[in-house]
């Protein structure tokens, strides 16, 4: 009996740190400058493991996510979801595979920022509550999010992940998951190539030769800090053509720290 306790102290106390160890995946990501979700450039499988892929019951890919907790997705409002007709996919890479150890969750809630704006995209945000807890593995974890007092460098390199499309030239979606390394920009700096469109709620990257584009909406941008990956930003516009020499637009996590824990603590 005391073996069988002692077995089970561990398998908690492994669970335990996988869930306290957010924002560390157990697959090493292999990050390179050149590399760019337009054009195209493959994640290592797994080494991503809060990226969500959010589908049709069909299997149709239309946006990503981030998993901030067994219990919780974080995406993007424009993605418009609908807890009836989608659900939560994690642990995949390659979609044209069935043999990948994926999970499939169905949706509860989802609850969208009240100052959502589906005009100016200001407050693009939706948090959904899963079904039921995932199972936690070196392939699913959860991401950390950004405090309310985070501090982003200029050119800090942070690096968003998706299935969207990797052309301007294609309307399908990436087949395996992709990866770019993108720098933050200034706010002044966005602003030159969007004005006052751009918001205290939204952080920009990239415009250096890479870029997110349409399908990676919701899509975490994470940032190293230490050894630690926090979500800075969730993907939200950019430019129609997913041109490389602009800045695109992601929701600034920090500022919704305290409505994503007001939020998971009423729900």
């Amino acid at each position: 009996m005391a073996f069988l306790w002692t077995l089970v102290a561990a398998a908690y106390l492994t669970l335990l740190g996988t869930v306290l160890g957010c924002g560390v995946p157990s697959i090493r990501p292999n990050l390179r400058d050149t590399e760019r979700i337009v054009n195209g450039q493959n994640a290592v499988s797994g080494s991503w493991p809060w990226q969500v892929s959010l589908q049709t019951s069909s299997g149709a890919h239309f946006c990503g996510g981030s998993l901030i907790n067994e219990n919780w997705v974080a995406t993007a409002a424009h993605c418009n979801l609908s807890p009836s007709l989608h659900v939560v996919v994690l642990g995949e890479y390659d979609r044209s595979s069935s043999a990948e150890p994926v999970q499939v969750k169905r949706i509860s809630k989802a609850i969208t920022h009240p100052s959502w704006d589906s005009r100016t995209l200001n407050n693009d945000i939706t948090l959904l509550k899963l079904s039921s807890p995932v199972q936690l593995n070196s392939r699913v974890s959860p991401v950390c999010l950004a405090s309310a007092t985070e501090v982003l460098p200029e050119g800090l390199k942070c690096v968003t992940t998706g299935w969207g499309r990797t052309s301007s030239l294609t309307n399908n979606p990436a087949v395996k998951l992709q990866q770019v390394a993108l720098p933050l920009v200034t706010v002044s700096q966005c602003q030159r190539h969007w004005g006052n469109r751009i918001t205290s709620a939204m952080v920009c990257a990239g415009g250096a030769g890479a870029s997110s584009c349409q399908g990676d909406s919701g899509g975490p941008l994470v940032c190293l800090k230490g050894s630690v990956w926090n979500l800075i930003g969730i993907v939200s516009w950019g430019t129609t053509n997913c041109n490389v020499q602009t800045p695109a637009v992601y929701t600034r996590v920090s500022q919704f720290r305290s409505w994503i824990e007001q939020v998971i603590a009423r729900n």
